[in-house]
C-alpha cells in the first residue's frame, strides 16, 4: 500500500466553476477559495465531531487531533481520490455510554479493537474485492445492526432531555426548523445551528453549569491535548466491536456516493478507505480520542459547491489539528448543557436507527420473507431493550447480543430455510 504527496491542477481559471462542471478530487480552485471551502467542511463536521466526545466524556481537543490526523492519513492512503473528512462516529456513543463505569482506559481499548478489526476488514476487501462484504454482511444484517445501535441510545437521549426540558425543547425546535426550511448548506448544519442556539438560550436563562464556566475561564489558550492510554476488558471490547459493521457501511457508502457524484469508479480504493479509517480509529484508541468515520455532512458541502477537491480536505484537517492545541476551545465545548445534548441527540440517535432502515430500503430487503422478519425482529428487541446477560465473567449488553445474534442466526436460518425448501 503506497501513498503519494498530493498535487492538484488548477480548475479552469481557479475563480469560478462553469455551469454543469465540477472541480475533481485532483483539481483545486485558487488557494484563497480552497481555504474558504475547506473551512466550510470544518463547520460541517463540527457539530457532529464535537458532540460525540461531549456526550461520552472524551477530551474534545484530543478527539479533534486524531480526527485531523486521521483525515490526512485517509487522503494519503486513498491516493487523493476520495475526498472525505474523518470525524467522530456516532456509532461509538452507545457502547462508550454503556461502558462508562468501566473507565476511560477500558473504553479506549474497545475503540482500539474496533480500529484493528476494521484494518483487517480493509485488507480482506483489498485482496478479494468489495463484493465479499455483501456475502458476509448482507443488507438485512447490516441494516439491523445499524438500527439497533441507534435505537439502543433512546433512553440516554430522553434522560438528557428531561434534565433541562425547556433548553432541550428550544434546541430540538431550532434543529427541526433549520432542517426543514434552511436553504442548501444551512440545512445540513442544523445540528450545529440548533446546538449553538440552545447554548445561547441556556446562557441567557442561567442554564450553564458554574463549574464548567469556571473551567473555561481558567483554561489556557494554547496547550497540548490530553492523552490517555487504553486497557483491555473483554466485555467492553465485545460491546464495542459491532461498531465495525457501521463503519464498514459508512465508509463503503461514502466511496460509492463520491463515485456517483464524480462519475468515476472508486471500487479499487474501497479497501484502502477502510484501512485508513481503521488506522485513524486505532490511533485514537491508543491516544485518547473517539473512533472516526467518513461524514455525510461533507458530502452535502460537496453537493452544494460542486467542489470535490481533496485540497479543501487538507485545509480542514490542518484546521482541526490547530484547534486541538487550544484547551480553551475544548473547555468551551464542555460548557454545552444537558438540555442541548438531549435536544440534539433526540434527533441524532433516531437518525442512526433510520440509517439502518435506509440500508434495507436501498437494498429492497423483503420482510415478507420469514427468515428476514424473525431474525431482525429478535435482534432489534435485544438491542432496543438492552438485553444484558453475563457469560462467565463477561457482561454483554443489548448491542452485543443483538449484533452477535443476527450475525450468527441469519446465515444458519437461511441455510435451514434453503434445506427445508429442497425437501
Amino acid at each position: 500500500m503506497t501513498s503519494r504527496i498530493p498535487r492538484w491542477t488548477l480548475a479552469g481559471n481557479g475563480r469560478s466553476i462553469p455551469a454543469g462542471a465540477v472541480v475533481a478530487p485532483d483539481e483545486r480552485l485558487s488557494w484563497p477559495r480552497t481555504v474558504g471551502i475547506g473551512m466550510q467542511h470544518v463547520i460541517a463536521m463540527f457539530g457532529a465531531t464535537l458532540l460525540v466526545p461531549t456526550i461520552t466524556g472524551f477530551p474534545v481537543t484530543t478527539t479533534l487531533l486524531f480526527s485531523g490526523v486521521g483525515t490526512a492519513l485517509f487522503l494519503l492512503l486513498t491516493h487523493g481520490r476520495v475526498p472525505s473528512y474523518l470525524g467522530s462516529s456516532f456509532a461509538f456513543i452507545a457502547p462508550l455510554t454503556a461502558s462508562a463505569s468501566d473507565g476511560p482506559a477500558a473504553q479506549l481499548g474497545g475503540v482500539l479493537a474496533v480500529g484493528v478489526v476494521l484494518i483487517a476488514v480493509g485488507f480482506v476487501v483489498r485482496a478479494v474485492g468489495a463484493k465479499v462484504l455483501d456475502v458476509v454482511m448482507p443488507p438485512v444484517v447490516t441494516g439491523a445492526i445499524v438500527a439497533l445501535i441507534g435505537l439502543n441510545l433512546a433512553p440516554a437521549a430522553t434522560g438528557s432531555f428531561q434534565k433541562q426540558p425547556l433548553i432541550a425543547g428550544v434546541t430540538l425546535a431550532v434543529i427541526l426548523l433549520v432542517t426543514v426550511i434552511g436553504p442548501g448548506l444551512l440545512g445540513r448544519l442544523s445540528i450545529l445551528v440548533g446546538s449553538v442556539t440552545g447554548w445561547v438560550f441556556a446562557a441567557l436563562i442561567g442554564g450553564l453549569a458554574d463549574a464548567r464556566l469556571d473551567a473555561l475561564h481558567d483554561a489556557s489558550w494554547i496547550g497540548l491535548p490530553e492523552f490517555r492510554g487504553p486497557s483491555f476488558d473483554l466485555s467492553v471490547i465485545l460491546l464495542t466491536l459491532p461498531v465495525v459493521v457501521v463503519l464498514v457501511a459508512e465508509n463503503v457508502g461514502h466511496v460509492k456516493a463520491v463515485a456517483a457524484m464524480t462519475g468515476k469508479s472508486l471500487d479499487d480504493v474501497a479497501g484502502n478507505a477502510l484501512v485508513a479509517d481503521g488506522i485513524a480509529t486505532t490511533l485514537a484508541g491508543i491516544g485518547g480520542g473517539s473512533g472516526t468515520t467518513t461524514y455525510a455532512e461533507n458530502i452535502g458541502v460537496m453537493a452544494a459547491t460542486k467542489v470535490y477537491s481533496t485540497a479543501a480536505y487538507w485545509v480542514a484537517a490542518a484546521t482541526a489539528i490547530i484547534l486541538s492545541f487550544s484547551p480553551k476551545f475544548g473547555a468551551l465545548v464542555f460548557t454545552i448543557p444537558d438540555g442541548v445534548i438531549g435536544g440534539a441527540t433526540l434527533v441524532l440517535y433516531g437518525l442512526i436507527g433510520l440509517l439502518g432502515v435506509r440500508i434495507w430500503q436501498d437494498a429492497h430487503v423483503d420482510f415478507s420473507d420469514p427468515v428476514n422478519l424473525t431474525v431482525v425482529a429478535a435482534a432489534l428487541v435485544a438491542g432496543i431493550g438492552n438485553l444484558t446477560l453475563t457469560v462467565g465473567s463477561v457482561e454483554l449488553g443489548g448491542i452485543a447480543w443483538g449484533s452477535i445474534g443476527i450475525l450468527v442466526a441469519y446465515p444458519i436460518a437461511r441455510k435451514l430455510a434453503s434445506y427445508g425448501a429442497r425437501t
